[in-house]
């Protein structure tokens, strides 16, 4: 399955240069809006210490990581949401991705102008906020007009639709997201699953400092923190030009000698993957063979036939089993065959549900 996360941002808050830095893709990092004018999509290959060890172990012809694209998306401006800027290209490419990383400055230069003449979190984040929240707006308002003459009529449905929609609308007049709306899976998708809805999209806040301010931030990420305290999202502290230097270096023992003079054990591109995947539910699994070794993402909670078909389709229809492998048993037992002569192999049905790290092999009808 493949992961989207859009970056967003005001404009020259770094959004690109990190794009550049985490990414197989180059955006052009411009000292003025607009520079990203479509959007670019970079794939990354996602880090995981437990493939090198089925890889030592295996020794396969070939290794394949699980990947993440980070889409850089055109910065946005305060009108967004009425067209002003690149506000509707802006508005469209959000609603594709799976998940927002929206970078936030903090940090101060005089020689990037930050396009609201100061340097002020908070005050970024509510721009962008708003603006997303003024186009679920409408789109919510639009709704509630269609269904509110059947619901007036006595059309069951639409009454507790109109009912839940009345809840979004509340909450996106009060400045409020729709993802803080408190209602089950199965009231939200009845009344909002065709709207595409952009604050309903979870979302990771990167707050941007200066290499000065590694690893723990500074004032305005701390106060970028206490503002989001209370909406259940994660706050990365990155510093997007350190993140290029890393991206320039190839050899590991350089990079790790480079992040330990900041103080920090990983980079933040590692740090913005570990938090997408938690942000949006997600584990991996592994399949380990002569051919290949290679990580497959799933969702929390999916059973073995849901998971053996991102293999392929073929493999949840026809599901009939699947042997299963715990990676520490198969790093004391060295192989399959060690493994199962231990009784360490276990054989699961279609009600087993996949656990992170599973090396898996599934049997499937012709």
């Amino acid at each position: 399955m493949g992961l989207q996360c859009g970056i967003v941002g005001l404009p020259n808050v770094g959004k690109s240069t990190l794009f550049n830095a985490i990414s197989s893709g180059k955006a052009e990092a411009a000292n003025y809006p607009f520079c990203t004018i479509e959007p670019n999509v970079g794939v990354v290959t996602v880090p995981d210490e437990r493939l090198d060890t089925l890889e030592g172990l295996v020794k396969p012809q070939r290794v394949v990581p699980t990947i993440i694209e980070f889409v850089d998306i055109a910065g946005l401006v305060k009108g967004a949401s009425q067209g002003a800027g690149l506000g509707n290209k802006f508005l469209a490419n959000i609603r594709e991705v799976d998940a927002i990383v929206h970078v936030i400055r903090c940090f101060e230069d005089e020689n990037i102008v930050h396009v609201e003449g100061r340097v002020d979190p908070v005050f970024d984040k509510e721009i962008i906020d708003a603006e997303l929240q003024l186009k679920d707006l409408e789109s919510v308002d639009k709704k509630i007009q269609r269904i509110d003459k059947a619901a007036r009529v006595g059309d069951a449905k639409a009454k507790v639709e109109l009912e839940i929609l009345k809840l979004y609308k509340a909450a996106l007049e009060q400045g409020k997201s729709a993802r803080t709306v408190q209602v089950s899976p199965e009231e939200q998708f009845a009344a909002i699953g065709d709207l595409s809805l952009l604050t309903v999209k979870p979302v990771i806040y990167v707050a941007n400092v200066d290499e000065g301010s590694l690893p723990n931030g500074n004032q305005y990420s701390e106060k970028l923190k206490e503002a989001v305290k209370d909406e259940g999202a994660e706050v990365i502290v990155i510093s997007a030009g350190i993140e290029s230097q890393i991206a320039e270096m190839e050899e590991p023992e350089e990079r790790e000698l480079f992040l330990s003079e900041y103080g920090l054990d990983e980079s933040g591109l590692s740090k913005l993957i570990k938090a997408s995947y938690r942000l949006l539910g997600l584990i991996t699994y592994f399949t380990a063979g002569e051919k290949e070794v290679r990580a497959w993402t799933i969702h929390r909670g999916w059973k073995a036939p849901q998971a053996a078909g991102v293999i392929h389709s073929d493999f949840e229809r026809k599901f009939i089993r699947a042997q299963v492998i715990k990676l520490p048993d198969y790093v004391q037992y060295k192989n399959e065959a060690g493994v199962r002569e231990a009784g360490k192999l276990s054989v699961e049905g279609k009600e087993y549900v996949v656990q992170d790290g599973d090396i898996m092999e599934f049997l499937h009808g012709a």
